[in-house]
């Protein structure tokens, strides 16, 4: 319970307007956990089951007492002092939550460390409540996966229509954020993951630069564009947290670009007047693949122009169509040399190595595999080293479509801060595991993917009840003015509206 004379609604709370309840003693952390602890119960275990967390972390009220003792003595370690966060599963948690990408096969699975990204938001106070399902192994197990579906967690559900896909390998942490059942999210993704569950759950998502943020202690799928990063309720939430976030480590190489001068204090560029005078390119080869998504993002362009945006329409982004037979190679590849790595450095992990995931999912597959196989790993096995020519020749041709002839010659050519399109190419499908995902093409999250560039999602509108995400992307470490553009548009509009867990689509 708030303690006594708690007057303030923690529904759609901002993290800035948690800290300054928790100033007043309006709320502790012990108190938020309890609190979120029987909201979690309430709505993802039962009622609505929207089960975006898999696990709970025993240990988070007994944390955030420690955090309401720290206070008390005039010790605030940072702006998320107290704050619960929910973290991906495929993320290392050195506590008693398993890390398990979803999958039985890693039951058991208790991390000998953090990962660095953990680390640094424990170090900032942040209470990590639990872990987020996820659809397995980060949606590539399958020729026909379901987003959102785990062997160990079962099927995440879209808090807007139950029905509904939750889209997307970070699925879990997007619900969670969505629903309320945390003040923010670390999600992880190679193409889509963070800002595609983002748009369908009506909420902030932000793919940072591909070497801002470490990936140590991840269960990743293809290096050149794997990366962490932060979901939250509002721009504001995120800019917090991906401050946390950012840094360089010496166990993530990628890191090593990363300078002073990137690390930077994100609510810095939290402006309301960011967009006047920006040149915002628009990305027409992402619409058309659907009338009313088309019509939300049309709406939203109309908007960035009367909040000062000079609109320069249309600019071609990119060539690179979702999950291309080039990316998808890139990632089977990838995924074997994630998996063996991953599972070689943790102890605990009952598989050591992709073949034995491959037997194990096997010899279980009616509790692993009851709706669909594990193709995609199959194949991945059969690839060679990641210093094979064709492995390398994939990169360097991915990397020339995305950058060279694709976002940077865009941003060159119309002299842009950044580009615009839907982040999605439709509203959220009908949940299906025996199918597989129904995923019209269009959006954007291939092009800033495969480049390694960040991308922002924010919630621009809805269709029938089920939200509709605008996305900003420009060139590498533009995490600022992307940040800035997104901050702008989200005050003005104030689009995102809370779930109220239908059972269906009503039409």
């Amino acid at each position: 319970m708030a303690p006594e004379g708690a007057r303030m609604e923690l529904s759609e709370f901002t993290i800035a307007e948690l800290q300054q309840a928790f100033e007043r003693g309006e709320w502790t952390a012990a108190a938020l956990i309890e609190h979120y602890l029987r909201r979690v119960s309430e709505i993802d275990s039962s009622g609505p089951t929207l089960r975006s967390l898999i696990e709970v972390n025993p240990d988070a009220p007994a944390i955030a007492e420690e955090l309401d003792a720290e206070r008390r003595q005039g010790r605030i370690r940072g702006p998320l002092h107290g704050v619960p966060i929910v973290v991906k599963d495929s993320i290392d948690t050195a506590d008693t939550m398993m890390t398990t990408a979803g999958s039985l096969a890693l039951e058991g699975n208790i991390a000998p460390r953090d990962a660095f990204m953990v680390e640094k938001m424990r170090d900032a106070g942040a209470v990590i409540l639990g872990k987020a399902n996820m659809s397995e192994w980060g949606y590539f197990r399958s020729a026909r996966p379901c987003s959102g579906w785990s062997s160990r967690g079962g099927q995440t559900r879209n808090p807007y229509v139950l029905d509904r896909s939750p889209i997307g390998s970070s699925s879990g942490s997007a619900v969670a954020v969505a629903a309320d059942l945390c003040m923010g999210a670390i999600g992880a993704e190679v193409d889509g993951s963070i800002v595609r569950p983002a748009s369908a759950n009506g909420i902030v998502g932000i793919k940072p630069t591909v070497g801002l943020l470490s990936r140590s202690g991840v269960i990743g799928v293809a290096a050149p564009q794997d990366t962490a990063g932060p979901m939250g309720r509002c721009v504001a939430d995120v800019a917090v947290m991906l401050t946390g976030l950012a840094g360089y480590d010496e166990r993530d190489p990628a890191t090593r670009s990363v300078s002073a001068r990137d690390v930077l204090d994100y609510r810095r560029f939290l402006d309301p007047a960011a967009l006047r005078g920006a040149r915002l390119g628009v990305a027409r080869e992402c619409f058309g693949w659907h009338e009313a998504t088309d019509k939300v993002i049309e709406y939203a362009i109309d908007q960035l122009a009367d909040l000062g945006a000079e609109i320069i329409d249309p600019v071609q982004a990119s060539s690179l169509p979702a999950f291309s037979d080039l990316e998808l190679e890139l990632f089977r590849y990838g995924i074997k040399a994630s998996l063996n790595s991953y599972l070689a450095s943790h102890p605990y992990a009952a598989v050591r190595d992709l073949g034995e995931l491959i037997r194990f999912n096997e010899d279980n597959a009616s509790r692993v595999m009851p709706y669909f196989r594990q193709e995609f790993l199959q194949q991945a096995q059969t690839k060679a080293g990641l210093d094979s020519e064709e492995y390398l020749g994939i990169v360097a041709e991915l990397r020339r479509r995305s950058r060279r002839d694709g976002i940077d010659k865009a941003l060159h050519d119309h002299q842009l801060d950044a580009i615009v399109a839907p982040t999605e190419g439709s509203p959220p499908f009908v949940i299906d595991p025996l199918v597989g995902d129904n995923v019209l093409p269009g959006g954007c999250s291939t092009a800033p993917a495969v480049a390694g560039y960040p991308h922002i999602s924010v919630p621009a509108g809805y269709v029938h009840g089920l939200p509709v995400g605008l996305s900003f992307f420009a060139g590498a470490f533009a995490e600022p003015q992307l940040i800035g553009y997104a901050y702008a548009f989200e005050q003005a509009t104030r689009m995102r509206r809370p779930p109220r867990f239908s059972p269906t689509l009503t039409i």
